[in-house]
C-alpha cells in the first residue's frame, strides 16, 4: 500500500500514527429483545497511519455472564460456536489483553515517547452504545482511548457519496474492493473496514475523529445532614460501588502513552439510552452491520431505568 501511494502520488499525512479498527459481535436473538446485551467477540486490527498497511490483528472470544448459552440465531449469524465463548474470557480481561497487545504491536514505532492512536469503527454502535453500556452496567474500567472514535461511514460518504445507510459490505464494494471473509465475523468485518480505511487514505481523505463521549459532570459534595435520631446518619444514600479489577501490572506503563486527539467536530453528549442506531421504536431499519432489525431488537433493550456512574482509566 505504501508503494502504491508513493507511485500514484496520492495519500495524505494523517494526524495519527496508528488506527485501531474494532468490530464487536454481541449476544442477540431473532425478532426479540435481549437484556443485557453482551460482547462475545472482541476483535481489533492495527493499521499504520502512514502507509495504510495492516500491522497486526487481535481477537478474544468473551464469555457472556447473563446469557451464557448462545441462541441458534446468534451462532448462525456470527459463526461463533458455543465452545468459543465457553472457553473465552470476561470483558475486563479482554480489555486488558487488548491493551497488552496494543502496547506490544506499537512498541517499534520509532523512538516516540507517545503514540497517536485513534479507534475506527463502522458506525457509532461499537463505542457509543455497546462497549460503553456493558462497561457501565458491569462496573468495568475501560481505556480512555475508547471514549472517542472515527465512524468510517462519515469520511466514506464524504468521499464516495451514497446517501442513506450504506452497510459495510456495500461500502467496500463501492470503493472497488472485493469483500474478504465471512460477513458478521467480527475479525473479518474489522479487516474489511481496515482495507476500506486504507483505500480512503490512498484517495487523499483526511481521517479525523467523528464521535466522542462527553465527560461526566463532576460529583457535587452533599451538605452535612443531621440524623433525625441524633448524631450522624447511620444510613446514607450513595451510588453503588464500581467493581474494581484485580491489581495487576497494566499494559500502559513505561513510555507508552496515548495522546488525545483533537475533536474536529462539535462534541455530542453520550447517548447511553439510545439503543437503536436508526432511532424510533418500531420502524424497520438496518443495524450497524447492515442486518435488518426492528426498533432496538438487534442492539439491546431499553435502558431508561438504568442509573450508573462513569469510571475511566487514566493512562
Amino acid at each position: 500500500m505504501a508503494t502504491i501511494m508513493a507511485a500514484r502520488g496520492q495519500g495524505l499525512e494523517q494526524d495519527f500514527d496508528f488506527f485501531v479498527v474494532v468490530d464487536f459481535e454481541a449476544t442477540c436473538v431473532k425478532d426479540a429483545r435481549i437484556f443485557p446485551q453482551e460482547i462475545i467477540e472482541f476483535p481489533a486490527v492495527l493499521v499504520d497511519g502512514a502507509t495504510g498497511r495492516i500491522e497486526s490483528a487481535f481477537r478474544r472470544y468473551v464469555r457472556p455472564k447473563h446469557h451464557p448459552v448462545l441462541t441458534q440465531f446468534c451462532r448462525e449469524l456470527t459463526g461463533i460456536r458455543q465452545e468459543d465463548v465457553d472457553g473465552g474470557v470476561d470483558l475486563g480481561e479482554a480489555l486488558w489483553l487488548h491493551g497488552a497487545w496494543l502496547k506490544a504491536a506499537t512498541a517499534g514505532a520509532g523512538n516516540k515517547r507517545s503514540v497517536r492512536l485513534a479507534v475506527v469503527t463502522w458506525g457509532d454502535w461499537d463505542c457509543r452504545t455497546m462497549l460503553e453500556f456493558e462497561c457501565r452496567f458491569k462496573g468495568i474500567e475501560k481505556p480512555s482511548y475508547f471514549d472517542q472514535w472515527i465512524n468510517l461511514r462519515v469520511p466514506f460518504q464524504a468521499a464516495l457519496g451514497g446517501g442513506g445507510r450504506v452497510n459495510l459490505q456495500e461500502a467496500v464494494r463501492a470503493a472497488g474492493l472485493d469483500w474478504e471473509g465471512r460477513l458478521h465475523c467480527g475479525l473479518d468485518d474489522a479487516r474489511n473496514t481496515a482495507r476500506l480505511l486504507a483505500e480512503l487514505m490512498r484517495r487523499g481523505v483526511k481521517i479525523t475523529i467523528t464521535g466522542s463521549l462527553a465527560a461526566p459532570p463532576p460529583m457535587q459534595k452533599q451538605p452535612a445532614r443531621t440524623s433525625p435520631c441524633g448524631g450522624s446518619p447511620a444510613l446514607a444514600s450513595a451510588p453503588p460501588p464500581i467493581q474494581q479489577q484485580p491489581a495487576r501490572t497494566g499494559p500502559f506503563g513505561g513510555s507508552f502513552a496515548l495522546v488525545p486527539a483533537p475533536i474536529q467536530q462539535k462534541q455530542q453528549p453520550p447517548q447511553p439510552y439510545m439503543i437503536s442506531p436508526c432511532g424510533g421504536s418500531s420502524a424497520t431499519c438496518l443495524c450497524y452491520c447492515g442486518l435488518a432489525s426492528r426498533g432496538d431488537v438487534m442492539n439491546g433493550a431499553n435502558l431508561t431505568n438504568l442509573s450508573y456512574r462513569r469510571n475511566q482509566i487514566t493512562e
